[in-house]
Protein backbone atom coordinates (compact mmCIF):
# COMPACT_ATOMS: atom_id res chain seq x y z
CA UNK A 1 0.00 0.00 0.00
CA UNK A 2 0.99 3.52 -0.67
CA UNK A 3 0.19 6.55 1.46
CA UNK A 4 0.21 10.30 0.90
CA UNK A 5 -0.76 12.64 3.33
CA UNK A 6 -0.33 16.71 2.44
CA UNK A 7 -1.19 20.15 4.88
CA UNK A 8 -2.07 23.33 3.60
CA UNK A 9 -1.88 26.55 6.08
CA UNK A 10 -4.44 29.25 4.91
CA UNK A 11 -4.34 31.08 8.11
CA UNK A 12 -0.54 31.77 7.10
CA UNK A 13 -1.63 32.75 3.77
CA UNK A 14 -4.64 34.73 4.70
CA UNK A 15 -2.08 36.73 7.14
CA UNK A 16 0.54 37.44 4.34
CA UNK A 17 -1.93 38.38 1.64
CA UNK A 18 -3.96 40.58 3.86
CA UNK A 19 -0.14 42.33 5.01
CA UNK A 20 0.71 42.60 1.12
CA UNK A 21 -2.72 44.49 0.67
CA UNK A 22 -2.49 46.78 3.70
CA UNK A 23 0.97 47.92 2.77
CA UNK A 24 0.40 49.06 -0.43
CA UNK A 25 -0.91 52.50 -1.22
CA UNK A 26 -3.63 51.90 -4.22
CA UNK A 27 -4.99 48.53 -4.92
CA UNK A 28 -3.70 48.25 -8.28
CA UNK A 29 -2.84 45.33 -10.80
CA UNK A 30 0.73 45.13 -10.09
CA UNK A 31 -0.76 44.53 -5.94
CA UNK A 32 -2.96 41.77 -6.84
CA UNK A 33 -0.07 40.05 -8.41
CA UNK A 34 2.33 40.16 -5.78
CA UNK A 35 -0.14 39.12 -3.51
CA UNK A 36 -1.44 35.98 -5.55
CA UNK A 37 2.85 35.19 -5.52
CA UNK A 38 2.22 34.43 -2.04
CA UNK A 39 0.26 30.87 -3.17
CA UNK A 40 3.59 29.50 -4.40
CA UNK A 41 5.18 30.48 -0.89
CA UNK A 42 6.67 26.80 -0.21
CA UNK A 43 5.84 27.30 3.59
CA UNK A 44 2.55 26.60 3.34
CA UNK A 45 2.97 23.16 2.17
CA UNK A 46 4.17 20.10 3.81
CA UNK A 47 3.89 16.28 2.35
CA UNK A 48 4.30 12.45 4.18
CA UNK A 49 4.90 9.73 2.11
CA UNK A 50 4.41 6.00 3.30
CA UNK A 51 4.24 2.64 2.22
CA UNK A 52 4.30 -0.94 2.71
CA UNK A 53 5.95 -3.87 0.66
CA UNK A 54 4.95 -7.60 1.68
CA UNK A 55 8.38 -9.48 0.43
CA UNK A 56 7.53 -13.18 2.16
CA UNK A 57 4.30 -14.17 4.23
CA UNK A 58 6.33 -13.12 7.35
CA UNK A 59 8.23 -10.04 6.42
CA UNK A 60 7.42 -6.74 4.87
CA UNK A 61 9.26 -3.39 3.88
CA UNK A 62 8.34 0.08 5.36
CA UNK A 63 9.80 3.38 3.87
CA UNK A 64 8.25 6.99 5.06
CA UNK A 65 9.72 10.53 4.32
CA UNK A 66 8.02 13.86 5.70
CA UNK A 67 9.26 17.24 4.16
CA UNK A 68 8.45 20.94 5.07
CA UNK A 69 7.75 23.18 2.33
CA UNK A 70 10.39 25.63 4.02
CA UNK A 71 13.37 23.33 5.28
CA UNK A 72 13.82 25.52 8.45
CA UNK A 73 10.38 24.45 9.52
CA UNK A 74 9.42 21.51 10.83
CA UNK A 75 8.10 18.34 9.18
CA UNK A 76 3.94 17.91 9.05
CA UNK A 77 1.32 16.42 9.82
CA UNK A 78 3.71 13.82 11.46
CA UNK A 79 5.32 14.93 15.24
CA UNK A 80 7.62 12.50 17.24
CA UNK A 81 6.59 11.96 20.83
CA UNK A 82 8.70 11.49 23.89
CA UNK A 83 7.89 9.78 27.41
CA UNK A 84 6.64 13.10 29.36
CA UNK A 85 3.92 13.26 26.14
CA UNK A 86 5.26 16.35 24.50
CA UNK A 87 5.68 16.54 20.71
CA UNK A 88 9.21 17.09 18.87
CA UNK A 89 9.27 19.08 15.11
CA UNK A 90 11.62 17.47 13.22
CA UNK A 91 12.67 19.29 9.50
CA UNK A 92 13.13 16.41 7.70
CA UNK A 93 13.09 12.38 8.42
CA UNK A 94 13.48 9.74 5.97
CA UNK A 95 13.51 6.08 7.16
CA UNK A 96 13.56 2.49 5.44
CA UNK A 97 12.31 -0.37 7.57
CA UNK A 98 11.83 -4.13 7.29
CA UNK A 99 10.08 -5.92 9.82
CA UNK A 100 8.59 -9.50 10.53
CA UNK A 101 4.65 -9.73 10.54
CA UNK A 102 3.29 -11.15 13.47
CA UNK A 103 3.41 -14.56 13.82
CA UNK A 104 2.06 -17.70 16.10
CA UNK A 105 5.51 -18.61 17.44
CA UNK A 106 6.05 -15.16 18.83
CA UNK A 107 9.03 -14.41 17.53
CA UNK A 108 9.26 -10.98 15.70
CA UNK A 109 12.28 -8.65 14.16
CA UNK A 110 12.70 -5.19 12.71
CA UNK A 111 15.68 -3.47 10.87
CA UNK A 112 15.93 -0.02 10.00
CA UNK A 113 17.88 2.94 8.34
CA UNK A 114 16.82 6.72 9.66
CA UNK A 115 17.62 10.08 8.88
CA UNK A 116 17.25 13.16 10.83
CA UNK A 117 18.39 16.84 9.42
CA UNK A 118 17.79 19.61 11.25
CA UNK A 119 17.48 20.28 15.16
CA UNK A 120 13.94 19.50 16.62
CA UNK A 121 11.96 22.03 17.81
CA UNK A 122 9.38 21.90 20.85
CA UNK A 123 6.13 21.92 19.49
CA UNK A 124 4.05 22.46 22.57
CA UNK A 125 6.44 23.58 25.63
CA UNK A 126 8.84 26.72 25.67
CA UNK A 127 11.96 24.32 27.04
CA UNK A 128 12.79 20.88 27.44
CA UNK A 129 15.40 18.83 26.41
CA UNK A 130 15.24 16.97 22.61
CA UNK A 131 15.26 13.40 23.30
CA UNK A 132 19.03 12.21 21.05
CA UNK A 133 17.27 10.35 18.75
CA UNK A 134 16.08 12.56 17.05
CA UNK A 135 18.87 15.01 16.63
CA UNK A 136 20.72 15.04 13.35
CA UNK A 137 22.48 12.46 11.59
CA UNK A 138 22.19 8.81 10.48
CA UNK A 139 21.21 5.51 12.50
CA UNK A 140 20.95 2.18 11.79
CA UNK A 141 19.02 -0.28 14.16
CA UNK A 142 18.00 -3.50 15.00
CA UNK A 143 15.83 -5.32 17.00
CA UNK A 144 14.25 -8.51 18.23
CA UNK A 145 11.45 -9.50 20.56
CA UNK A 146 9.98 -12.83 21.65
CA UNK A 147 6.67 -12.77 23.26
CA UNK A 148 4.33 -15.96 24.86
CA UNK A 149 0.79 -15.29 26.42
CA UNK A 150 -1.34 -17.64 28.26
CA UNK A 151 -4.92 -18.41 28.77
CA UNK A 152 -5.74 -18.74 32.13
CA UNK A 153 -9.45 -18.97 31.33
CA UNK A 154 -11.44 -18.15 28.28
CA UNK A 155 -14.65 -18.89 26.86
CA UNK A 156 -14.57 -19.46 23.18
CA UNK A 157 -17.47 -17.89 20.91
CA UNK A 158 -20.58 -20.13 19.64
CA UNK A 159 -22.53 -20.34 17.34
CA UNK A 160 -25.54 -20.45 20.38
CA UNK A 161 -23.80 -16.90 20.78
CA UNK A 162 -24.45 -15.52 17.43
CA UNK A 163 -27.97 -16.61 16.76
CA UNK A 164 -30.70 -15.16 18.99
CA UNK A 165 -33.87 -16.86 19.22
CA UNK A 166 -37.01 -15.15 20.00
CA UNK A 167 -40.56 -14.86 19.16
CA UNK A 168 -40.76 -13.29 16.26
CA UNK A 169 -37.65 -15.68 14.94
CA UNK A 170 -34.32 -15.87 15.14
CA UNK A 171 -31.53 -13.29 14.21
CA UNK A 172 -27.99 -12.78 14.20
CA UNK A 173 -26.21 -10.43 16.78
CA UNK A 174 -22.27 -10.41 16.69
CA UNK A 175 -20.12 -8.39 19.29
CA UNK A 176 -20.02 -4.95 18.53
CA UNK A 177 -15.70 -5.55 18.52
CA UNK A 178 -14.23 -8.75 17.31
CA UNK A 179 -11.58 -7.96 19.29
CA UNK A 180 -13.82 -7.88 22.42
CA UNK A 181 -16.05 -10.98 21.99
CA UNK A 182 -14.62 -13.63 24.27
CA UNK A 183 -14.19 -13.12 27.86
CA UNK A 184 -10.87 -14.41 29.10
CA UNK A 185 -8.10 -13.98 31.66
CA UNK A 186 -4.66 -14.21 30.84
CA UNK A 187 -0.73 -13.20 31.20
CA UNK A 188 1.68 -12.66 28.41
CA UNK A 189 5.13 -11.34 28.56
CA UNK A 190 7.59 -9.94 25.99
CA UNK A 191 11.57 -10.03 25.95
CA UNK A 192 13.91 -8.42 23.44
CA UNK A 193 16.97 -6.54 22.78
CA UNK A 194 18.08 -3.69 20.26
CA UNK A 195 21.08 -2.31 18.89
CA UNK A 196 21.70 0.90 17.05
CA UNK A 197 25.06 2.64 15.31
CA UNK A 198 25.21 6.08 14.49
CA UNK A 199 26.76 7.25 11.32
CA UNK A 200 28.56 10.72 10.69
CA UNK A 201 30.27 14.30 12.49
CA UNK A 202 28.55 14.38 15.82
CA UNK A 203 28.01 10.63 16.33
CA UNK A 204 29.53 10.65 19.76
CA UNK A 205 28.12 13.55 21.52
CA UNK A 206 24.46 15.43 20.46
CA UNK A 207 25.38 18.75 22.15
CA UNK A 208 22.98 21.43 19.69
CA UNK A 209 24.16 24.64 19.02
CA UNK A 210 22.11 27.49 20.97
CA UNK A 211 19.90 28.77 18.74
CA UNK A 212 16.54 30.61 19.17
CA UNK A 213 13.37 28.63 20.07
CA UNK A 214 15.39 25.73 19.90
CA UNK A 215 16.17 23.91 22.59
CA UNK A 216 20.12 22.40 23.45
CA UNK A 217 21.17 18.86 25.13
CA UNK A 218 23.96 17.80 26.50
CA UNK A 219 23.20 13.84 26.08
CA UNK A 220 25.62 12.16 24.77
CA UNK A 221 25.19 9.56 22.08
CA UNK A 222 27.47 6.48 21.60
CA UNK A 223 28.51 5.40 18.03
CA UNK A 224 27.39 2.12 19.06
CA UNK A 225 24.80 1.09 21.44
CA UNK A 226 22.93 -1.94 22.65
CA UNK A 227 20.45 -3.01 25.49
CA UNK A 228 17.19 -5.28 26.82
CA UNK A 229 13.93 -4.60 27.14
CA UNK A 230 10.85 -6.66 28.97
CA UNK A 231 6.92 -6.41 29.50
CA UNK A 232 4.38 -8.21 31.59
CA UNK A 233 0.95 -7.79 31.00
CA UNK A 234 -2.43 -9.03 32.82
CA UNK A 235 -5.50 -9.06 30.83
CA UNK A 236 -9.00 -9.44 32.86
CA UNK A 237 -12.28 -9.14 30.95
CA UNK A 238 -15.99 -9.79 31.24
CA UNK A 239 -18.91 -9.77 28.98
CA UNK A 240 -19.30 -10.61 25.22
CA UNK A 241 -19.84 -6.77 23.87
CA UNK A 242 -22.60 -8.12 22.69
CA UNK A 243 -25.67 -7.05 24.67
CA UNK A 244 -27.24 -3.26 25.10
CA UNK A 245 -25.95 -3.19 29.00
CA UNK A 246 -23.09 -4.82 31.32
CA UNK A 247 -21.62 -7.22 28.43
CA UNK A 248 -18.24 -5.33 28.89
CA UNK A 249 -15.89 -4.47 31.80
CA UNK A 250 -12.19 -5.15 30.78
CA UNK A 251 -8.82 -4.23 32.84
CA UNK A 252 -5.11 -3.93 31.26
CA UNK A 253 -2.39 -3.80 33.51
CA UNK A 254 1.15 -3.88 31.76
CA UNK A 255 4.63 -3.44 33.57
CA UNK A 256 7.21 -2.47 30.84
CA UNK A 257 11.05 -1.84 31.61
CA UNK A 258 12.57 0.20 28.36
CA UNK A 259 16.00 -0.45 29.65
CA UNK A 260 17.46 -2.70 31.30
CA UNK A 261 21.17 -1.55 31.04
CA UNK A 262 20.09 1.63 32.92
CA UNK A 263 18.13 -0.32 35.67
CA UNK A 264 21.23 -2.20 36.26
CA UNK A 265 22.80 1.06 36.96
CA UNK A 266 20.64 2.30 39.09
CA UNK A 267 20.33 -0.75 41.51
CA UNK A 268 24.05 -1.05 41.57
CA UNK A 269 23.72 2.95 42.90
CA UNK A 270 25.46 4.20 39.62
CA UNK A 271 25.15 8.02 39.25
CA UNK A 272 25.19 7.57 35.41
CA UNK A 273 22.10 5.17 35.19
CA UNK A 274 19.40 7.50 33.08
CA UNK A 275 16.24 7.82 35.52
CA UNK A 276 13.87 8.33 32.43
CA UNK A 277 15.05 4.74 31.52
CA UNK A 278 15.81 2.99 34.44
CA UNK A 279 12.26 3.34 36.23
CA UNK A 280 9.68 1.21 35.16
CA UNK A 281 6.57 2.27 33.82
CA UNK A 282 2.69 0.86 34.74
CA UNK A 283 0.26 1.32 31.81
CA UNK A 284 -3.07 0.69 33.46
CA UNK A 285 -6.43 0.50 30.61
CA UNK A 286 -10.15 0.28 32.11
CA UNK A 287 -12.87 -0.49 29.39
CA UNK A 288 -16.65 -0.47 30.51
CA UNK A 289 -19.28 -0.70 28.39
CA UNK A 290 -21.67 2.33 28.83
CA UNK A 291 -24.95 1.30 26.57
CA UNK A 292 -24.86 -0.79 23.58
CA UNK A 293 -21.69 0.04 21.47
CA UNK A 294 -21.09 2.95 23.41
CA UNK A 295 -17.86 2.75 25.71
CA UNK A 296 -15.79 4.55 28.21
CA UNK A 297 -11.80 4.17 28.67
CA UNK A 298 -9.04 5.53 31.04
CA UNK A 299 -5.72 4.78 29.79
CA UNK A 300 -3.20 6.00 31.78
CA UNK A 301 0.75 5.53 32.54
CA UNK A 302 2.48 5.91 36.00
CA UNK A 303 6.57 6.44 36.38
CA UNK A 304 7.15 3.92 39.62
CA UNK A 305 9.86 6.30 40.99
CA UNK A 306 9.68 9.62 42.81
CA UNK A 307 9.47 13.17 41.42
CA UNK A 308 10.56 16.12 42.53
CA UNK A 309 8.84 17.19 45.67
CA UNK A 310 6.83 13.96 44.96
CA UNK A 311 7.66 10.08 46.65
CA UNK A 312 6.28 7.21 45.20
CA UNK A 313 4.85 6.88 41.83
CA UNK A 314 3.23 9.83 39.40
CA UNK A 315 1.06 9.68 36.57
CA UNK A 316 3.02 10.42 33.48
CA UNK A 317 -0.46 10.93 31.42
CA UNK A 318 -3.62 9.81 31.38
CA UNK A 319 -6.56 9.99 28.78
CA UNK A 320 -10.28 9.57 29.02
CA UNK A 321 -12.31 8.29 26.22
CA UNK A 322 -15.61 7.55 24.65
CA UNK A 323 -15.97 5.40 21.57
CA UNK A 324 -19.02 4.18 19.51
CA UNK A 325 -18.16 0.81 18.12
CA UNK A 326 -19.39 0.05 14.31
CA UNK A 327 -20.62 -3.20 14.25
CA UNK A 328 -20.80 -3.80 10.42
CA UNK A 329 -16.71 -2.78 10.34
CA UNK A 330 -16.51 -5.33 12.90
CA UNK A 331 -13.65 -3.24 14.74
CA UNK A 332 -14.00 -0.16 13.44
CA UNK A 333 -15.29 2.90 15.53
CA UNK A 334 -15.49 6.64 16.23
CA UNK A 335 -13.52 7.60 19.03
CA UNK A 336 -13.28 10.94 21.31
CA UNK A 337 -10.29 11.33 23.67
CA UNK A 338 -8.87 14.53 25.88
CA UNK A 339 -6.07 14.41 28.05
CA UNK A 340 -6.01 17.12 30.85
CA UNK A 341 -2.06 16.37 31.28
CA UNK A 342 -1.63 17.64 27.54
CA UNK A 343 -4.39 19.34 27.35
CA UNK A 344 -5.35 17.97 24.08
CA UNK A 345 -8.14 16.22 22.43
CA UNK A 346 -9.44 14.67 19.19
CA UNK A 347 -12.23 12.89 17.71
CA UNK A 348 -11.08 10.05 15.25
CA UNK A 349 -12.61 7.46 13.16
CA UNK A 350 -11.00 4.02 13.13
CA UNK A 351 -11.85 1.70 10.63
CA UNK A 352 -10.03 -1.29 12.05
CA UNK A 353 -7.90 -1.67 15.24
CA UNK A 354 -5.26 -4.35 15.66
Amino acid sequence: WLGLIGQFRPKKLISAIKTELQSADELELPVFRDAAKHFLDKSLYSVALATQLSLSPSTSLLWSTERQGEKKDAAWPELFMDRKGKYWEVPESISLDMSSLPSDSGLQYHFGIHKNSGHPQAFNALDGEAPSALMPGLCAKAAFSYQKSKDICRRKETKEDLIIKTDKGSYWRPSYDVRLREPHAAISGIIGGTCAAWFGKGSKNVESQSEENIPTTNNKRSPLSADFFGSACYTFQHGQFRKLYGDLTRVDARLDLSSLSSFAKRIFKSSSANKSLSSPRLNLIFQQQIAGPIVFRVDSKLLLDSKAGKLGPHIEDVIYSLSYSLRLLRSGKVVAWYSPKRKEGMIELRLFEF
